[in-house]
């Protein structure tokens, strides 16, 4: 998945690059791309990590945060968050997505679980969640979103 890694780098430059910090899970794959945007463009990473070993964040993690909690992580990132942009289709960012609703923070979905969640069952779920979900068209318009929001 090459072009969800480009993505997760452009968002995380683009984050970085408007003076927010970028938050994420701080292991590999769409967060190491994420995290190495954001330095790229200057900015600051934070990683919630799902063990107790600061030495595995990746390495783009400015500030590695060892939880001991595994998946269970995920609830601190959201809650951390002012908004969640999603992208990708794995089950730890479905996870993400259902907490942030519960939690009340606006979602902005770029791919991946977007196109699952924009069926009429879902929709009519996320209809009584405490948040909103809106769907970006680009890493540049889902940044966008998610700091307006």
């Amino acid at each position: 998945m090459p072009e969800d890694l480009a993505i997760a780098e452009r968002i995380g430059y683009l984050v970085a690059s408007r003076g927010a910090i970028l938050i994420c899970g701080g292991l590999e794959g769409a967060m190491a791309a994420a995290c190495r945007g954001a330095k790229r463009a200057g900015g600051t990473t934070i990683g919630i990590l799902p063990g107790y070993d600061p030495t595995m964040a990746n390495p783009w993690v400015d500030i590695p945060i060892c939880t001991g909690m595994g998946q269970a992580r995920n609830v601190i990132i959201v809650a951390s968050a002012g908004a969640v942009i999603a992208t990708g289709g794995g089950f730890g960012t479905l996870s993400e997505i259902a907490l942030a609703l519960r939690l009340g923070r606006p979602v902005v979905l770029l791919g991946g679980w977007g196109q699952v969640l924009a069926t009429e069952a879902a929709r009519g779920m996320m209809m009584r969640a405490r948040a909103t979900v809106h769907h970006g068209t680009s890493p540049e318009d889902a940044v966008e979103q998610a700091l307006q929001l």
